[in-house]
């Protein structure tokens, strides 16, 4: 299911006056929207990242730097 087949089945609450207040979302609906909410604000940090020229490291490195200060990853 695409996203826009996604929010095509979200359901609006109005107020007396029919202004929309509050977007309802199935349970299921939203256990699918929850990970591409997530991959959007990973993808905005990264690009946040790239844009102030902070220094990164693979994830495998990471791990590495981790696991050698006593992490469990």
């Amino acid at each position: 299911m695409t996203v826009l087949e996604m929010l095509q089945k979200a359901e609006f609450l109005v107020d007396s006056q029919g202004q929309r207040k509050a977007v309802v979302f199935d349970y299921e609906l939203w256990e699918e929207l929850l990970p591409l909410l997530e991959d959007l604000e990973d993808a905005e940090e990264i690009h946040h990242l790239r844009d102030a020229a902070v220094e990164t490291v693979s994830w495998r490195e990471a791990k590495s730097i981790l696991r050698a200060e006593g992490l469990d990853v």
